[in-house]
């Protein structure tokens, strides 16, 4: 790719309207210092004292501050919190960021996912303990499910890219339920100049007309018997993962991105054969962090589909991306367009 075209692409950033359906999570980072345990009276056990909070907007909410930080135009998001101080919570990070809530639909019905992190301070560093999960592990009230879908439908006709982000494994437990599955498809059918786009860690193949984009382990996983005790070195073998990437290319009949790691990511050329785009090297000793790469990776596969890239433009970009972020140690990284453009000119010399 020329500079040229990479700007160009850059410089169309501040017209879109993109829409994030899915698992708005809390990442709330708590730091213990040991040195202040006290004991509890009532429990005769150690009373951990914190004394930092650090809180990101996580999951679907990863992604939209990474859209947001790429300047990506007018952003909103599509989904449902729980009527607790989480979900105020990522209400007022997200509008911190100027994205639009009004679909982000509070009920007393739900929780507001969360992951709480314990992270103790040592004098060697950081040291991160066992994480608290908080996840609705029973079905998705119907009324709510219906408000996403309206919502969708609604926000369809206006915008240029719809994320689909599901977190959970639970099916049916989260925004993305079977039901609204089946609506973005026929939102994909019936708007074809739409980048709709699904990310999913459990049900990927269940996402028609739609681009979607898994990791090269889930792929496996996906044409794999339950168990299966070879899912990691077939994963590793780059012909078994572009198989995958044929089949579910050939079954949905949009773009399908794969990516894997340090490698890059798995894409069809404009002949149909897929190709890997090579990840962005780094120098060695650089320390990095690869949480939140992909969702930081699909934030430039789709803003650069939206403008008008190919799909192996796309997935350059998304490289280009995710090599700023995992730079960012001990929190979920972000990339601007300017440094996007630095670590393109670093790509290439």
């Amino acid at each position: 790719m020329e500079r040229k075209r990479l700007e160009d692409i850059l410089n169309n950033f501040p017209k879109l309207r993109i829409a994030v359906a899915g698992d708005f999570f809390l990442d709330k980072w708590l730091e213990i210092d040991r040195s202040l345990d006290e004991l509890s009276l009532e429990t005769n056990l150690t009373a951990y004292q914190v004394v930092a909070k650090r809180c990101y907007a996580g999951a679907a909410g990863t992604v939209m501050s990474n859209l947001a930080a790429l300047g990506a135009g007018k952003l909103s998001a599509i989904g449902f919190l729980g009527d607790d101080g989480e979900g105020f919570e990522i209400q007022r990070l997200l509008r911190g960021q100027g994205i639009n809530t009004e679909n982000l639909f509070v009920s007393g019905e739900v929780m507001t996912p969360t992951y709480t992190k314990p992270v103790f301070r040592t004098d060697s560093g950081p040291e991160e303990t066992n994480r608290f999960d908080h996840k609705n592990i029973k079905p998705t009230p119907r009324d709510l499910e219906q408000k996403i879908i309206d919502a969708l439908w609604n926000t369809a006709p206006h915008a240029d890219a719809i994320i689909a982000l599901d977190q959970l494994t639970g099916e049916g437990c989260g925004v993305l339920t079977p039901r609204v599955r089946q609506e973005l498809a026929k939102i994909g059918e019936q708007y074809q100049k739409l980048v709709l786009y699904a990310d999913s860690r459990a049900f990927i193949k269940h996402f028609h007309n739609m681009v979607i984009k898994c990791n090269n382990i889930e792929a496996i996983k996906l044409f794999s018997a339950a168990g299966d005790p070879d899912i990691q070195k077939k994963a590793a073998d780059f012909d078994e993962v572009k198989k995958c990437l044929l089949r579910l290319s050939d079954a949905n009949g949009r773009p399908v991105f794969i990516t894997c790691g340090s490698k890059g990511t798995l894409v069809k050329d404009k002949n149909g054969q897929p190709i890997l785009i090579p990840a962005v090297r780094l120098p060695p000793e650089t320390k990095i962090d690869i949480v939140g790469a992909g969702d930081a990776c699909t934030s430039g596969i789709v803003t650069a589909l939206a403008s008008g890239a190919s799909a192996e433009e796309a997935a350059f970009i998304g490289n280009l991306v995710a090599s700023i972020t995992i730079q960012v140690i001990g929190t979920t990284g972000t990339a601007t367009p300017n440094q996007v453009l630095a670590a393109f000119q670093s790509y290439n010399v």
